[in-house]
């Protein structure tokens, strides 16, 4: 069988996983902390037909290898981890981080997961969780915020201190601040649905996390803007443009199977 069909069997392979990732980041393009994908392609091993040859001083000169590539693979699947842009809301539970880290969250208390839409609310609990109902985490214990009931109105300073704010209109600071971790790869981090990442151990070393302030340079750098959030990264102008690469590079993969099979019926007539 002739190799380039196969050959184009794998990039028609290829280019429908690129146009489902360029899908799903079109669909996403509203979504809150969305971080946009890519794919990226290698070529797969080549069919040698002749070897090196070396050359040899005064006698023959070198001849190269003769080679036939096999078509085209994944080589990977990239999460474009750049800040989106900032849609200011005027909610103070609606949180933004303008620099690096993600937001803790977690449905029990133990279990812990990453998440930059910072879409927060307060429940009747007056627990500070987000819309699945996941616990946000404080830095340095990592447990959940929960506001006495006391507290009637509230703010958030840029380092993440929730602020109380009595009827005088005085402020003062909680013993709760707002929980952020840095990750060292964030392309490492595995995405769980519902805007949530998991921690993996390439994307820091033993798959630790610790949950600090939006200040301290160990846990997060830049600062927690209030009323805003960070909307989807996704530049719907590139993946159009990466659409219509992916549709003709199918489509060229396409008729490299056609013209492999005319040659083929080819070589079936030559016996009639």
């Amino acid at each position: 069988m002739l190799r380039s069909m196969y050959s184009g069997v794998s990039g028609m392979r290829g280019f429908q996983a690129k146009l489902d990732v360029i899908g799903n980041n079109i669909a996403n393009v509203n979504t809150v902390g969305f971080k946009a994908g890519r794919v990226m392609f290698k070529d797969i091993l080549s069919q040698s037909m002749s070897g090196v040859t070396a050359p040899v001083a005064g006698t023959s000169g070198g001849v190269n290898a003769k080679q036939v590539g096999l078509g085209v693979t994944v080589a990977s699947i990239d999460t474009i981890h750049t800040p989106g842009s900032a849609m200011t809301t005027n909610v103070v539970t609606d949180l933004r981080i303008d620099g690096d880290g993600f937001f803790v969250v977690s449905p029990n208390g133990t279990q812990q997961f990453l998440t930059r839409a910072g879409n927060f609310t307060l429940d009747s609990n007056r627990q500070l969780v987000n819309a699945d109902g996941m616990f946000v985490m404080a830095a340095d214990d990592g447990g959940p915020i929960t506001l006495d009931e006391a507290v009637t109105a509230f703010s958030i300073g840029q380092d993440g201190t929730v602020m109380a704010i009595d009827q005088s209109g005085n402020a003062t600071a909680t013993e709760f601040k707002i929980g952020v971790a840095k990750v060292v790869n964030p392309g490492g981090l595995e995405k769980v649905g519902g805007n949530l990442y998991r921690m993996t151990p390439n994307a820091n070393p033993d798959s630790a996390l610790t949950v600090g302030s939006a200040a301290d340079p160990d846990t997060g750098t830049g600062s927690i803007i209030s009323g805003q959030l960070e909307m989807s990264n996704v530049d719907l102008t590139n993946e159009f443009t990466e659409m219509i690469v992916a549709q003709r590079g199918f489509q060229a993969n396409s008729r490299i199977i056609t013209t492999s099979d005319d040659i083929l019926q080819e070589v079936v007539n030559l016996k009639r």
